[in-house]
C-alpha cells in the first residue's frame, strides 16, 4: 500500500513537472507571436499593403469594422490599398497573446491608431482595438487567420 502511495506521489510530481514545461513553451510560443505582431505592423509600415498581407494565410478571413467578411488573401487584398498612401499610417500595439494547447492556433490582441487627413487635407486620428487569430502553417511559420478591428473613442489623457 505504501509503495502504491509512493508511487502516486511520483507520477503526480512529474505531471507538475511535465505539466510546468508545457505551461513555459506555450508562454514562449505566446512571447514569440507578440513579437511577430511587432514585425507584422513594422511590414505594413515599411511595405504598406504588400507588407501587411505578407502575413495573412491564403484562406483567411477579415471582419472589418462595420463592414462584411472579407473571405481569401485576394479578396482582403483589395481593400488594403489605404495603407499605401502616403498620408496614411497605421500603427498598433500589441497587448497580449496566448497559445493553443495543441500549439497550432494563437492569438493576439491589442489597441490600433489610424492617422490620415480628411477631405480638407486636416490630420484625423482613429482609435480601435484589434485582435488577431494566428494559425501555425504546415512549414512552422505562423499567418493570420482571422483579422477584426474596431473603432474606439480616443483614449483618456
Amino acid at each position: 500500500m505504501r509503495s502504491q502511495g509512493l508511487a502516486l506521489v511520483l507520477v503526480l510530481s512529474m505531471m507538475t513537472v511535465f505539466s510546468g514545461k508545457a505551461r513555459s513553451e506555450q508562454r514562449s510560443n505566446a512571447d514569440a507571436l507578440l513579437k511577430l505582431e511587432t514585425e507584422f505592423m513594422k511590414a505594413a509600415a515599411e511595405h504598406g499593403s504588400q507588407g501587411y498581407m505578407a502575413y495573412y494565410s491564403q484562406d483567411a478571413v477579415e471582419l472589418p469594422n462595420g463592414a462584411d467578411a472579407l473571405h481569401g488573401k485576394q479578396d482582403i487584398a483589395k481593400t488594403m490599398g489605404f495603407l499605401d498612401q502616403k498620408d496614411n499610417h497605421l500603427t498598433w500595439t500589441p497587448v497580449s497573446a496566448d497559445i493553443s494547447a495543441s500549439g497550432d492556433l494563437g492569438y493576439t490582441f491589442g489597441t490600433y491608431e489610424f492617422r490620415s487627413k480628411d477631405k480638407d487635407g486636416k490630420p484625423t486620428v482613429e482609435y480601435g482595438k484589434y485582435i488577431t487569430v494566428w494559425r501555425k502553417q504546415k512549414d512552422g511559420t505562423w499567418k493570420v487567420a482571422v483579422d477584426m478591428g474596431n473603432s474606439t473613442p480616443a483614449p483618456k489623457p
